[in-house]
């Protein structure tokens, strides 16, 4: 154990020699009751010692496994604003900060599946992973409801803002640097991470961000009062007093689907938007997708699946922000004839993904202060999993390193004791924690890697063999109409 002392109060945390740890440390008041759907509060100091010994409350959400279907520490709970810390030390020169926010389609996950304490080791830097409302919770539009509500369709990116201010008060009584802060995530996480582009109140909260296999706000939020207030079999001047008076469960039970919109309060414009009005004045940004995304949600079927035609329309529209996709679905079809319906569903997801990553590259590479990409090819390799190629979230393990100790936790698809595989996992996240130290990932063992750009388009390939390839997307890029 290790207790230290803070501005907010004394924290007795763990200690496995190399790095501390400081779990469940709460950053916002409890959204609960009266506060249920409305801005989070910044917590205040505590009194006597806080044990930060163990994971704290995940967000409400319909499963209590982890993706993988694996235990995962933590209650489930509306009272879910949290964050864990992973630190070298808590004295000496001050560390940059990796902030992550985990995915999960924006119902589901939690930084508790995430275990920082290799990366803090490996790069001498604080590890910073953040649980915040999901769901109906964090994502529902009530601004139609009244003054406090404007922001609501944001709940959860309100959540992550006050954390990053969080992080910028409090962060050097553990040893990081406030000054020097990277926002990373994955998934619906890494589509946060660019969604924070576009919200003011984070501008400066952040100073680098990478996005793995992230999509990006684009499209209004979308208030459903009447369609819910129907649902529930109330009247439109009822709806907020019945969803108050719902237990959390309930509201889960509902089943709702979500994503990231710009709601005007919040997230004020389009991520790309921001990008380009942000100009040099921006964030560097890393960010790509893995070769197969799609085999995840496939699970390696080609067979059809009664869901793929609206599902596929879906995929496209969101890969092309919002614009008709039936061009884009036919000459998919067209370049790939022989394709079976499991295959065209599978690259659908991997071209949703990469198409919001490339363009977010150019974009930070032309408009901004830089942008790389790269795509994750190593397959996977542990036989329940071969089938996957390298499927979406193939390299969380390798971004965290997991392989260099039996003892953490992240979500693997590759067998550890490869000597390959722990290869490639250091020297990718030597990558990230380069991008965290300096806002520039190239370096080390990695081959000469230029920022992502139109005149050579050169992206780094993460597998065996890791090289630099130009334009590997040059077939999809047509089809996209880029």
């Amino acid at each position: 154990m290790n207790t230290i002392a803070t501005r907010l109060g004394t924290v007795r945390g763990l200690d496995n020699g190399k790095v501390k740890s400081y779990l469940g440390i709460r950053y916002g008041e409890p959204p609960t009751g009266q506060h249920r759907f409305m801005p989070p509060v910044m917590a205040p100091a505590w009194r006597g010692t806080l044990d930060a010994s163990r994971y704290p409350n995940r967000a409400m959400q319909d499963r209590d496994t982890g993706s993988l279907g694996q235990k995962v520490a933590g209650e489930l709970s509306e009272d879910c604003l949290f964050l864990n810390i992973v630190t070298p030390s808590t004295s000496g020169n001050l560390r940059p900060v990796l902030v992550w926010i985990h995915g999960g389609g924006f119902v589901s996950g939690s930084a508790n599946e995430y275990d920082g304490t290799v990366l803090a080791e490996q790069g001498d830097v604080v590890v910073v992973t953040v649980n915040f409302r999901l769901g109906t919770f964090g994502f529902l539009d009530l601004s139609s409801q009244g003054p406090g509500y404007e922001g609501s369709a944001s709940n959860g990116v309100q959540d992550l803002i006050l954390a990053l201010q969080w992080v910028q008060d409090n962060i050097e009584d553990y040893g990081g640097d406030p000054g020097n802060v990277t926002i990373f995530g994955e998934s619906s996480g890494g589509t946060l991470v660019l969604s924070l582009l576009a919200a003011p109140a984070a501008d400066r909260l952040f100073h680098k961000a990478i996005a793995h296999s992230a999509t990006c706000a684009y499209k209004a939020a979308y208030d459903q009062t009447e369609k819910l207030a129907l649902r529930l079999g109330v009247g439109n001047d009822e709806y907020l007093d019945k969803l108050r008076s719902m237990t959390a469960t309930e509201i889960v039970e509902l089943g709702l689907r979500f994503r990231v919109s710009v709601d005007g309060q919040v997230i004020t414009r389009p991520t790309f938007d921001a990008i380009t009005d942000r100009g040099t004045a921006g964030v560097p940004l890393l960010t790509g997708t893995n070769l197969n995304e799609g085999t995840l949600y496939t699970e390696g079927d080609d067979e059809a699946k009664d869901h793929y035609p609206s599902m596929n329309h879906l995929l496209a529209t969101e890969m092309l922000l919002g614009e008709d996709p039936d061009f884009y679905l036919e000459s998919l079809r067209e370049a790939y004839p022989d394709a079976s319906p499991g295959k065209i569903h599978e690259m659908l997801w991997t071209d949703m993904f990469r198409r919001t990553c490339t363009l977010a590259a150019q974009l930070s590479t032309t408009a901004g202060p830089g942008g790389w990409l790269y795509r994750f090819d190593l397959p996977a390799n542990l036989p329940e999993f071969r089938r996957f190629g390298a499927t979406h979230s193939s390299e969380m393990a390798f971004t965290f390193n997991t392989f260099a100790n039996p003892g953490t936790h992240a979500r693997t698809f590759h067998d550890r004791n490869d000597p390959v595989v722990r290869r490639v996992a250091r020297e990718w996240s030597d990558a990230i924690i380069r991008m965290a130290r300096s806002g520039d990932p190239t370096g080390g063992e990695l081959p000469a890697w230029p920022v992502y750009e139109p005149r050579d388009r050169q992206c780094l390939i993460v597998d065996e063999n890791i090289r630099i390839e130009s334009d590997p997307d040059s077939l999809h890029r047509s089809l996209w109409g880029q």
